[in-house]
């Protein structure tokens, strides 16, 4: 049982994809301009993670390793076309705005990374287990950078939605949030924040020693 709990939580923790690997950032950075785009993403990544890992992880065994590359992309392109398709019927406006970034989850580094490294080596649950937990880590990033970017950048709060509220006036709005530099400004300090935080857990544990 704790096994199963340290696979699901590395991810979220010790291994988030964002936060500790750094993988993925292009597309996290575009989207994250708003909670509803965030959110979005995410749970698309999410889906295409568990059915990768999930189909990858059943027929290990069968596929060759001299095309298990084309294999693995084939089964990731699968599972995005059904994410867009999806989208673009019962989700047009979050359809419209990921954009581009929405086909790129084929290529993403995450799903990719997670197939070829623990999907093809680890029996269908731990797979299962694993992509959640990836899943929840990269949802979970996406959304603190895009409620900071939403908020101060562009003043409002569930923008895209029925729900959006406009929180604070233009004319004290931080702009530069809004754009691709804002973005990596706010990750930053989010990254500085988790080395931090697992700096002083590692000197409190000398500490205890």
């Amino acid at each position: 049982m704790s096994k199963k709990l340290d696979i699901f939580t590395n991810g979220i923790i010790k291994e988030n994809p964002l936060l500790v690997l750094n993988i993925g950032l292009c597309s996290s950075l575009g989207v994250t301009t708003s909670i509803f785009n965030g959110l979005g993403m995410g749970m698309g990544m999410m889906f295409v993670l568990i059915m990768s890992e999930l189909v990858l992880s059943i027929f290990r065994s069968l596929i060759p390793s001299s095309i298990r590359l084309p294999v693995f992309i084939t089964i990731i392109a699968t599972f995005t076309t059904i994410v867009q398709m999806v989208l673009q019927a019962y989700v047009t406006a979050l359809y419209d705005a990921l954009g581009v970034f929405l086909p790129l989850i084929v290529v993403n580094c995450i799903i990719m990374g997670r197939v070829e490294a623990f999907a093809s080596k680890n029996s269908p649950l731990d797979s299962i287990l694993d992509a959640i937990g990836m899943g929840i880590g990269y949802t979970l990033v996406l959304l603190a950078v895009s409620l900071v970017r939403e908020l101060l950048g562009g003043g409002t709060l569930f923008a895209g939605t029925a729900f959006k509220l406009e929180i604070i006036p233009e004319a004290y709005r931080i702009g530069v949030l809004n754009s691709a530099p804002g973005g990596f400004i706010v990750f930053g300090i989010l990254g500085a924040i988790v080395q931090a935080a697992k700096q002083h857990s590692a000197q409190q544990k000398e500490i205890a020693k």
